[in-house]
């Protein structure tokens, strides 16, 4: 394997991997306040919380386009693996999200019979989260791989590991929702996401103990990457990192902070998502397909990653223009439409 060879599929495994971080953290606050949506039953503290992500929430799903076109183009095999073992989950998601997209939208013009709207907006954030936790649970679980092509049946993807996930990741995406809630909005909606913020809290730091349990127990290849010696030693450190970040972000919570809850639950969800990788690394899809295994030929990946690129840090660009331009807490009354 020339030099060439082993690079390329790494650069765009860390660029695969960074547009869905960044999905996570940047869909997962909005999608996180459609899944509290229902516990603000007024009409003005709704529009507030809609308004809270209005300027926002269009450009999030930018970065699961570029994570799902990047496996295509750069890993072709673990693409034509995956896909046929999730087509389930990922047309619900793919569903859901189309109908909160429109119900976000329509919710405005439809006053005052918007009702259905609320619905969809509602059932479509939490249904689109709920589906993307299926499908991660369904990859860790191992898909069934036979001369590098899916073996398995349609419905290997429904099992309680990944319905768990499923739970898992809505519970999460309610925390980033409720600090986002925290540092941008004033009033009763922030007083409600105080309260609901530290069950939500620990709803998922009772998922990642669970998922953290489990996966090695079940798994043997994970068993051996974080318990064997000297990597106990090493990565000990990420559940004592998860425990800080999780003070911080309960006493954020308490003391009444704006920033530190929302940043602090980024973290978490950072550390999870790292913990996912070190228990998986090399393996696209595990525990069958490394990424260099899967990649395309080296032509192909530098061709699309001259205009990766070109394109991310353009969009980098607009996302801190947009954030900034868009800053500080939003007053009962106030909004974008």
């Amino acid at each position: 394997m020339s030099n060439l060879e082993y690079t390329l599929p790494v650069i765009w495994a860390l660029l695969i991997g960074l547009s869905v971080a960044l999905y996570v953290v940047l869909d997962g606050f909005d999608l996180g306040i459609g899944i509290l949506f229902p516990f603000y039953p007024k009409e003005a503290e709704r529009d507030l919380v809609m308004n809270s992500v209005a300027p926002f929430w269009d450009g999030n799903e930018t970065w699961l386009v570029m994570g799902g076109v990047g496996l295509w183009v750069a890993f072709p095999k673990a693409y034509a693996v995956v896909l046929p073992a999730v087509y389930l989950p990922v047309i619900v998601m793919l569903l859901a999200l189309i109908f909160r997209g429109v119900a976000f939208e329509f919710r405005w013009v439809a006053k005052p019979h918007h009702r259905k709207w609320d619905i969809a907006f509602a059932a479509g954030s939490t249904i689109a989260a709920f589906a993307q936790g299926v499908v991660l649970g369904a990859i860790l679980q191992e898909i069934r791989v036979e001369n590098g092509q899916f073996a398995g049946g349609a419905l290997d993807w429904f099992t309680p590991f990944s319905l768990m996930c499923g739970v898992a990741l809505v519970v999460g995406y309610a925390l980033l929702g409720a600090t986002w809630l925290m540092m941008k909005t004033a009033g009763d909606v922030e007083d409600r996401a105080r309260r609901m913020g530290v069950p939500l809290l620990f709803g998922l730091l009772g998922f990642i103990v669970l998922v953290s349990i489990w996966t090695p127990l079940e798994i043997e290849r994970i068993s051996q990457r974080w318990f064997s010696v000297p990597n106990f030693y090493a990565l000990s450190q990420v559940p004592l990192a998860t425990l800080l970040l999780a003070w911080l972000c309960w006493r954020g919570i308490r003391k009444g902070r704006a920033i530190t809850p929302f940043a602090s639950a980024i973290g978490l969800f950072l550390l999870a998502y790292a913990g996912l990788v070190i228990s998986n690394a090399p393996y696209l899809v595990p525990p069958s397909i490394t990424l260099w295994q899967a990649a395309a030929h080296p032509s192909s990946q530098v061709f699309f990653l001259i205009g990766a690129v070109i394109l991310i840090p353009l969009i980098l660009v607009y996302f801190v223009f947009v954030f900034w331009l868009f800053r500080g807490k939003l007053k009962p009354g106030e909004g974008y439409h």
